[in-house]
């Protein structure tokens, strides 16, 4: 392709992704489907000027509202491209327009305005010093105050890191090999991956690459999973042969992990209320070898599988919906699609949720709470009102945990694991454990009711 035709197809995606309610990824992987045409390294550069575009749109967008023109510009997604070729690139009017001529699967030529526009650029500075500070730093307005509570002094380095673009992590499937040996496959591919800091399991890859057709992912040596989920799922410390819930599985990542730590011994149930997702995620399970998993489609977080099932599990893990907010660097796109009603919605969704699933923890499990947000009200606050409201749980110190699973250093103060892709390189995730305490049998002729203190070890 062209360096023009490369312009027109991520002008065409860009109005596909803001056209649409799919996430930008899913988007784009059917974007490139229906055209086949486009080959590996014009697939790269059409998602690299399209995601420039997503991670910036607040500044672009910021220049496209201070150009004065009696004609407005005609197309949005065209200035958009036009701002990032001249502000980010730093490509002059004319070489704009050169590209910009009506060739063949070419731009078609700028129209008066749009000369202006791409004259007007010239000489812009980018990170104006009027733009306000969600400008600058890409969010929406409207959620500042909550990430200024959840950052303080912080805050504008955390969303500037957040802005950055996320590098790609893999997650050992120890079903089938070794962290070295995963390394070794990778290596015969051409592709170089280091171990991650903080997960035993983890890679980290720079660029993108396909994936999907290396012969170690099609065998199941590894797994595309950010470095803090692959956390999330350890630190719910699934032994071999317990009994665990994935209430919110999703496309079952964390069940694959989950079922790796338990040596597919014992049983995993993955549920969730989108049942065509946990469906799909059979082919994923099969390439892992993981067969301790059954799928179970939920018409609600009250299905009546939970009352049927309740008290039966040691570990249940709820990776709650939540705002996204700790994924903003892979899913830049998801930042504008949310909105203050969302919030309240996903906040009163996850309190039910936790409601209903701590009904399957046994005496002595566990339940973990986990979401891939940033925001104080979708996390600790979510955990303080469940312990007040069930005094049958207490809160299991995060980093006893880690001692027991990962044995290094926590990388958490205080009660519950908190990464952000400043501090930690991860995605921002969030995980809280806690544990169902034992009744304790009363002692004839004694009436004390003094609960046991939590055990941090399961009976298998």
């Amino acid at each position: 392709m062209t360096p023009g035709a490369r312009i027109q197809a991520a002008i065409e995606l860009l109005a596909a992704i803001h056209g649409g309610s799919a996430p930008a990824d899913r988007t784009a992987a059917a974007f490139f489907r229906n055209r086949r045409y486009i080959g590996g390294s014009d697939r790269r550069a059409v998602l690299d000027h399209a995601y420039a575009v997503l991670r910036q749109k607040a500044k672009l967008d910021w220049w496209i509202g201070r150009f004065d023109s009696e004609q407005p510009l005609p197309e949005l997604e065209r200035a958009r491209i036009i701002a990032k070729l001249a502000l980010i690139d730093g490509w002059t009017a004319d070489k704009i327009a050169g590209s910009f001529d009506g060739g063949e699967y070419r731009p078609k030529p700028f129209n008066r305005t749009e000369r202006n526009f791409a004259g007007f650029l010239e000489d812009a500075d980018f990170k104006h010093g009027m733009q306000p500070k969600w400008v600058r730093f890409e969010y929406p307005e409207w959620i500042e105050p909550s990430l200024i509570e959840r950052f303080g002094p912080a805050f504008e380095q955390e969303m500037a890191a957040q802005v950055e673009e996320a590098a790609t992590d893999l997650r050992t499937n120890t079903l089938k090999a070794t962290r070295e040996e995963a390394i070794a496959a990778l290596a015969e591919a051409e592709i170089a991956a280091t171990p991650t800091a903080l997960s035993p399991l983890g890679l980290r890859v720079e660029g993108r690459h396909p994936l999907g057709s290396l012969k170690c992912f099609q065998d199941g040596l590894i797994e595309v999973q950010d470095e803090g989920s692959q956390l999330a799922a350890l630190l719910v410390d699934a032994r071999p042969g317990q009994r665990v819930v994935d209430f919110c599985a999703g496309a079952g990542g964390k069940t694959l992990a989950i079922a790796a730590a338990m040596k597919n011994k014992g049983k995993i149930f993955a549920c969730d209320t989108l049942k065509g997702r946990v469906e799909r995620a059979g082919d994923r399970l099969k390439r892992a070898g993981a067969f301790n998993v059954e799928r179970k489609g939920l018409e609600s977080e009250r299905d009546p599988w939970v009352k049927r099932h309740a008290g039966s599990f040691d570990r249940v893990l709820v990776d709650a919906p939540c705002s996204g907010t700790g994924t903003w660097r892979r899913n830049p796109d998801a930042k504008w699609r949310l909105v203050p009603e969302d919030l309240a919605r996903l906040v009163k969704l996850q309190a039910s949720i936790l409601e209903s699933a701590q009904r399957l923890v046994k005496p002595g499990g566990r339940l973990v709470y986990a979401t891939c947000s940033l925001l104080a009200e979708e996390n600790d606050a979510q955990v303080t009102d469940f312990l007040a409201k069930h005094p049958d749980f207490v809160q299991v110190p995060i980093a006893d945990v880690w001692k027991d699973v990962i044995g290094t250093e926590c990388p958490s103060q205080g009660p519950t694991l908190s990464l952000t892709p400043l501090r930690n390189g991860t995605d921002g995730f969030f995980v809280a454990v806690m544990e169902r305490v034992k009744p304790v049998s009363k002692p004839e002729g004694n009436a004390a009711e003094t609960p046991e203190p939590a055990v941090k070890n399961d009976e298998t």
